[in-house]
């Protein structure tokens, strides 16, 4: 969805499609999942996703391998960028190691929409360790590509469940 699409829907819709779209991609992502990632919180452009740092994510110096924590800010872009319902990958990502995390610290990544143009976004993720350090900032750009993530076209969902509620 796009600047002009996300005027058409209200606050209360574009939260609905959302969190939508993310139950869709949750349920497909195995990757997510099987590293323990939880997710926090889904809306427009933005997700919050946690992961606790586990003894085979560590690496020589005992410190989280920075694959992890990649992974996690990566994971959290992909939410984000999808959450207007149009399929969008990654196009490059850029990430800066800032500070250490170890065993049994429970990272949690903030990712946030900060411009759209056409068919390109640009999306910042912070990674912390909860109650503690940033560990890792990360820029992520999407490309837009055909299709949606959940079936019918952006919004799609809403007319029917307006219908459905309808009173006369």
């Amino acid at each position: 969805m796009r600047e002009s699409d996300s005027q058409a829907l209200s606050a209360a819709d574009a939260q609905a499609l959302a969190e939508r779209v993310g139950a869709s991609m949750w349920s497909r992502d195995h990757a997510t999942r099987a590293l323990n990632m939880a997710m926090l919180r889904i809306g427009p452009g933005e997700a919050v996703i946690r992961m606790p740092v586990q003894q085979h994510m560590l690496n020589g110096h005992q410190t989280c391998h920075g694959g992890y924590m990649f992974t996690l800010a990566d994971s959290a872009f992909a939410f984000a960028c999808n959450s207007h319902n149009l399929n969008n990958v990654a196009s490059a990502c850029h990430i800066d190691f800032l500070a250490p995390a170890h065993l049994g610290d429970l990272l949690e990544a903030h990712a946030q929409e900060r411009a759209l143009a056409g068919r390109s976004g640009v999306y910042d993720v912070t990674v912390r360790i909860v109650g503690g350090a940033t560990v890792a900032l990360f820029r992520g750009k999407s490309h837009q590509v055909r299709g949606a993530v959940t079936e019918g076209p952006p919004g799609s969902h809403l007319a029917a469940m307006h219908a459905t509620h309808k009173t006369d």
